[in-house]
């Protein structure tokens, strides 16, 4: 079984402290945006959820897997840009699962997938429908995985229209962590995202389905914040329909002390069979993500580096390994070696103690520089934090921004790959030009000699000399390159 050894700390230096979050930090450097030093702006008790967590710790996830376990089949609404799929291997989003599992399976294949990957941190519940929609499979899940792993953090993902009836429940079940799906505050706009609403025996659709939703999911984020759970809410962004409305949203979710706000771009590929699909409404380019994500640089912290999950996906985010654990290839017992995940643990914590002191240096050169460019950069990373992965093997590029406060994941691009069966393949390299425009440079490993001169034909450089350093540092070297030499203090003193 393939072993994932893969390091950037969230954000969260603008949060309310009714999450933990001390007062008065800013900045934003290599590695952490918005942070110099994650666990310097946090309680102790909120960074001890977020130190291993890939979703909710950007550094995290590098290094440490979650695991999604398909228990939660129905749903109590119908969104626009859903359509749930069982026994599906070929789709990569959110509702779909080549399995469904009993509570009892669920935390069967989790001890097994932990006795195969130390770097397993997180089990989430989130779907293929709604957790909440049938609390008892979630709620039974999430305790017998407790008793088997106690070191696991636990984590649901809802619509949150059934939210406020549990909040107590899942605070005594030590679910730490809890994603809510809000994608309009305004009725008027919400109406248009969803078909029907289920609640009280009842169908409902239009404003009035909008309306009791928007309030239940207020109302139960309140709740959790008020009862110390993180709460990150993912919003998928809908060209025409919430595109401007997102940063009145980001606005309320920081007023109501929200962890993490997560802007999804819409998938809506017709092949899916969604009503958003069919009828052919598009999604946003990653240059019109990334301007919204811009706008609400001072709102709620964004997460940046969500890839849209299947129901039942395992390892590293964009390295899906649900594939290897199949529940035809379960074991009827496994064994956890729970020396091997505190000395996995260990090892990372040394990791990132050098990670640091490396991007801390590179933050310094950034900062003396005087020019006010900003340069976006695509890499190819198996994880880990480095240029470890040879540009003809990137299925996803992780998308850099660079200037003089630091270096910041500003995204991922997914890409067709280019290498296949040991040959190059044209149509994959033009439309990987495509998805990379604007992007002054290609950081890799290793390239091979045609991708490199069409890339560099369409104006992309195509860099392997940093093969294997941590990815800051190479982007803050090649920017402080191409800008020219450094302009230190001392030397203009």
């Amino acid at each position: 079984m393939q072993k994932i050894i893969p390091l950037d700390a969230v954000s969260l230096s603008r949060f309310p402290s009714r999450n933990g979050v001390r007062s008065g930090a800013g900045g934003c450097v290599a590695g952490s945006c918005e942070s110099r030093d994650g666990a310097s702006e946090l309680t102790p008790d909120v960074w001890n959820k977020v130190k291993d967590h890939p979703c909710y710790n950007r550094e995290a996830h590098h290094f440490f897997a979650r695991m999604h376990v398909a228990v939660a089949p129905a749903c109590n609404i119908q969104c626009n840009y859903c359509n749930r799929k069982y026994d599906c291997a070929n789709e990569s989003r959110p509702g779909v699962v080549s399995e469904q599992l009993t509570p009892e399976l669920a935390a069967r294949k989790v001890l097994w997938v932990a006795s195969q990957m130390p770097q397993l941190s997180v089990v989430g519940i989130a779907g293929p429908g709604d957790a909440l929609a049938d609390p008892r499979k979630t709620l039974e899940t999430c305790e017998r995985i407790s008793d088997a792993l106690p070191d696991i953090k636990l984590c649901l993902s809802t619509n949150g229209l059934m939210l406020p009836e549990w909040v107590d429940a899942i605070k005594t079940h030590a679910i730490d962590h809890v994603t809510i799906t809000i994608n309009a505050i305004d009725p008027d706009i919400a109406e248009h995202i969803y078909a029907w609403v289920a609640y009280d025996k009842r169908r409902l659709t239009g404003r009035s389905a909008a309306r009791l939703l928007i309030e239940r999911q207020l109302l139960g984020l309140e709740m959790l914040v008020a009862a110390g759970t993180l709460v990150k809410v993912n919003s998928v962004m809908i060209p025409g329909i919430n595109d401007t409305h997102l940063k009145e949203l980001n606005t309320e979710l920081k007023v109501r002390g929200v962890f993490l706000h997560n802007i999804m771009p819409l998938i809506s590929d017709p092949a899916h069979g969604t009503h958003f699909g069919l009828i052919g409404q598009r999604g946003p380019t990653a240059a019109e993500l990334k301007s919204v994500q811009n706008d609400l640089a001072d709102g709620a912290n964004l997460m940046k580096h969500c890839r849209q999950c299947r129901a039942d996906a395992i390892g590293l985010l964009g390295d899906d390994q649900g594939r290897s654990f199949g529940i035809d290839r379960l074991p009827e017992t496994a064994v956890v070696d729970h020396e091997s995940r505190r000395n996995y643990r260990a090892v990372i914590d040394r990791e990132r103690k050098h990670r640091k002191n490396a991007t801390a240096i590179a933050a310094a050169d950034l900062r003396d520089m005087s020019t006010g460019d900003q340069c976006l950069f695509a890499v190819c990373t198996k994880g880990g934090g480095r240029i470890n992965q040879h540009f003809g093997h990137a299925r996803e590029f992780q998308i850099y921004e660079a200037d003089r406060l630091g270096v910041r994941l500003a995204g991922h691009r997914r890409a067709a790959q280019y290498c296949q069966g040991g040959f190059g393949e044209d149509d994959a390299l033009e439309s990987t030009i495509a998805l990379l425009d604007g992007v002054y440079a290609i950081l890799c490993a290793r390239v091979g000699d045609r991708p490199r001169t069409l890339l560099s034909a369409s104006g992309i450089r195509v860099i392997d000399d940093y093969a294997h350093e941590y990815i800051e540092t190479a982007v803050a070297k090649v920017f402080v390159e191409h800008f020219g030499v450094v302009q230190r203090t001392a030397n203009t003193a």
